[in-house]
């Protein structure tokens, strides 16, 4: 009879294990946040280049049809073209994909921040103090404007921060597989 992990053992060491690729992605975020970046950067060129093969391959051979044939391939066609100048030069690609995106966080974080200052001026009769939701209008703007000047710095100091985020959760899942060994799980 061939030793095997009990069912109930299973739960709390596959929790284990996610925490420690967690742990280890964290780290990796961390202390290489620009290597961080551009392997995410080129995981998602290799999934937009997959998603327009398949797609492609579903139209042609796999009877998908949703009534909008030129549409598909124009989209399945440009996610082939989009992952293949992804993986061929993925610094270049990481440099023109997070700088729009880190554009696009900032003119959101601008104008969300507007909103909430315009807001909350127009009603302050409504709110019994205005200085929380008009500090974090000018919270938003300010961090949108980061953003908007510094956009390669900002995204690698947001990849670390998600890399101290993803170390966190890594504690709670080692906390969680603990607990779940404990109780025979």
């Amino acid at each position: 009879m061939a030793d095997t992990i009990p069912m109930g053992r299973m739960s709390s060491s596959l929790t284990a294990l996610r925490g420690l690729l967690m742990l280890i992605a964290g780290l990796y975020a961390i202390f290489f946040p620009g290597l961080a970046l551009t392997y995410l950067v080129v995981l998602a060129g290799a999934l937009f280049l997959v998603d327009g093969i398949l797609g492609l391959w579903s139209l042609t051979f796999g009877h998908a049809k949703t009534g909008n044939f030129w549409f598909d391939i124009a989209r399945n066609g440009l996610a082939v073209l989009t992952g293949l100048v992804i993986l061929l030069s993925p610094l270049l690609a990481t440099l023109f994909t997070v700088t729009f995106l880190i554009y696009l966080a900032a003119f959101q974080a601008i104008i969300v921040g507007v909103m909430e200052v315009v807001m909350v001026i127009r009603a302050r009769q409504v709110f019994a103090t205005i200085w929380p939701v008009l500090l974090s209008g000018i919270l938003y703007v300010l961090f949108g404007l980061t953003l908007l000047f510094w956009p390669l710095t900002s995204a690698l100091a947001l990849v670390t921060v998600m890399g101290i985020l993803a170390v966190a959760f890594a504690v709670g899942l080692f906390g969680l597989a603990w607990r779940l060994h404990k109780a025979g799980m």
